[in-house]
C-alpha cells in the first residue's frame, strides 16, 4: 500500500514553494484496488497539494473522517462541491466539540451547514465495520476515556453543559494487509497504547505492522509549545510499541516537535515524522 501526505501542519524545505501546508491533516492511501481519502484538512487547500501530486481525487473511492474536529473535517467543504463521494464516520462526529486550550472554552467541531447540506454523502457508523475487504472503521471501547479528556481540556456539549470529551466520534481506519494490520488514526486523542490494545481485542492474533497519525501531545503555554506527557510516559509508551514489534510508527500534525524528537531518540528509525507533499510504501 501506498499513502501521500496532502496536507499536514509542516512543510520540508524542498516544497516550500510547491505545497502549502496548514494546521490539519489529509491523507490519501491506496490498498489493493481502492483509492481512499482520510481527512480533509482545514481549508481544502489539499486539494491543490493532490493536483501537484499526481493524485485524482475524482478517481476516489471513498472518503473517511476520522473525528469531529475542524483540522480534519472543514476542507470537506470544497471537496463535496468538486466531488459528490461518501465520507464514512461514526454517527457523533455531528456533535459539538470544544477545546480549552489559552484558557479559553472556543467550538472546534465541524461545520454544521457541510453536514446538513450533504446528509445523503455521509455514511455513520455506530460500531467495529467492515466497509470493503480487509478495510475496518474502528470506535474506540476503551473505558474511562474522559480522563484524556481532562489532559486534553476538550469538550463536548450535552444537554447544554460541557462535559469531557470520551472521544466516542473518533474512529482508526484499519487496514488487514500481508504484512500485518496498518492502523490510521489522525489524532489517536485516546492514546495509542489504548488504541493498540483495541486492535489486539478486535483483530485476535493480528500485528499491528505499522500506525499512521499523530499522537496528540502537543499543547501550548504562553504561545510556546509543551509536551502533556512526561518523559516517563514518552518512554512507557515507547517500550510499550518496541516490545509489540511495531515496525514502523509514521506520526505527524497534534504530536510536537518536543514529543516526537523524545520518542525519535527512543524508537530511532522505528518512528518518522510525515510532512506535507510526502509519499510513502509500507
Amino acid at each position: 500500500m501506498e499513502f501521500k501526505v496532502l496536507i499536514e501542519n509542516t512543510l520540508l524545505d524542498k516544497y516550500k514553494d510547491k505545497y502549502i501546508c496548514e494546521h490539519g491533516l489529509s491523507i490519501y492511501i491506496e490498498f489493493e484496488d481502492k483509492k481512499i481519502l482520510l481527512d480533509a484538512g482545514r481549508t481544502g487547500a489539499f486539494i491543490s497539494n493532490a493536483e501537484k501530486l499526481g493524485v485524482e481525487l475524482n478517481q476516489v473511492d471513498f472518503a473517511v473522517l476520522s473525528h469531529g474536529h475542524y483540522d480534519h473535517s472543514d476542507g470537506f467543504v470544497k471537496f463535496l462541491d468538486l466531488y459528490k463521494k461518501d465520507i464514512y464516520g461514526l454517527e457523533e462526529i455531528t456533535g459539538d466539540y470544544y477545546s480549552g486550550s489559552g484558557g479559553k472554552i472556543h467550538y472546534i467541531g465541524m461545520q454544521k451547514e457541510m453536514y446538513s447540506n450533504n446528509r445523503d454523502k455521509f455514511i455513520l457508523l455506530n460500531g467495529v465495520t467492515k466497509i470493503y475487504e480487509n478495510i475496518y472503521v474502528v470506535p474506540h471501547n476503551t473505558k474511562g476515556l474522559e480522563k484524556i479528556g481532562e489532559r486534553c481540556k476538550l469538550y463536548k456539549m450535552r444537554d447544554k453543559e460541557y462535559i469531557l470529551d470520551d472521544f466516542s466520534h473518533e474512529l482508526s481506519l484499519v487496514f488487514d494487509t500481508e504484512k500485518g494490520l496498518v492502523v490510521f488514526n489522525s489524532c489517536s486523542h485516546a492514546g495509542i497504547i489504548n488504541i493498540h490494545k483495541e486492535m489486539e481485542a478486535i483483530f485476535k492474533g493480528k500485528k499491528i505492522y505499522a500506525f499512521v497519525g499523530g499522537l496528540h501531545m502537543k499543547s501550548d503555554m504562553n504561545g510556546s509549545e509543551i509536551c502533556m506527557y512526561s518523559d516517563d510516559e514518552l518512554e512507557e509508551i515507547c517500550n510499550y510499541l518496541v516490545g509489540k514489534k511495531i515496525n514502523k510508527l509514521y506520526t505527524c500534525h497534534c504530536t510536537g516537535n518536543i514529543a516526537f524528537n523524545k520518542i525519535k531518540c527512543i524508537m530511532k528509525d522505528k518512528v518518522e515524522y510525515i510532512s506535507t507533499g510526502e509519499s510513502f510504501i509500507i
